[in-house]
């Protein structure tokens, strides 16, 4: 298993100007935390949404690289969206999803991934690139791979339960958080893309 903030860190590091939509709870929260970014559109209170969200913007901007960062029970609650992003098939569309087999935003009960392989679900919906990582060893080289591929893509990252202190709240407005995201994804300073 990966360490979470280790993950998020690592990611976070990668990133060049890609639009990034990232699930609602502890995950929005830590990559606030790893360093904010106007390109970063943090959902609050909207749980299962990030892959929707996030094909939506692909199918309006599909020029721009766009990244949704999303958690194991984000995913479970909203299947469909899976279906949905293989059909319309965005070139530019990673999905990253951090897998910890629980809802940490929640009070830890545990979610059914441990049970159920999102990354096989995300194959058979038809994503075009698919991968799991289990290795920290693994993880950079990954990273680089999905940021680089023709999708949609789907990278599983299978993480351990965080056990530090929680990140800090997000202390932006979601009224700013839209506005200040509105306007840096019609810029055309998105990673090079085809």
């Amino acid at each position: 298993m990966i360490d979470p903030v280790f993950a998020m860190t690592t990611l976070r590091s990668m990133l060049r100007n890609e639009l990034v939509v990232t699930a609602n709870g502890l995950l929005a929260r830590a990559l606030f935390a790893c360093g904010d970014r106007a390109q970063n559109f943090y959902m609050l209170g909207s749980m299962g949404l990030a892959a929707s969200i996030g094909l939506g913007l692909s199918l309006v901007r599909p020029h721009r690289r766009l990244v949704v960062l999303d958690g194991d029970g984000n995913v479970l609650m909203a299947l469909g969206a899976l279906a949905m992003v293989a059909e319309r098939s965005p070139a530019h569309f990673l999905h990253i999803v951090f897998d910890n087999e629980g809802y940490s935003s929640t009070g830890g009960q545990r979610s059914i991934s441990d049970v159920i392989d999102l990354d096989a679900i995300a194959a058979a919906a038809g994503y075009k690139w698919v991968k799991r990582v289990t290795e920290e060893n693994q993880l950079q080289t990954a990273l680089a791979t999905a940021l680089d591929t023709t999708g949609p893509a789907f990278l599983l990252l299978k993480v351990s339960y965080g056990t530090g202190p929680l990140p800090p709240r997000i202390d932006l407005s979601p009224p700013s958080i839209a506005q200040r995201f509105r306007q840096c994804s019609t810029e055309e300073t998105s990673r090079a893309v085809d």
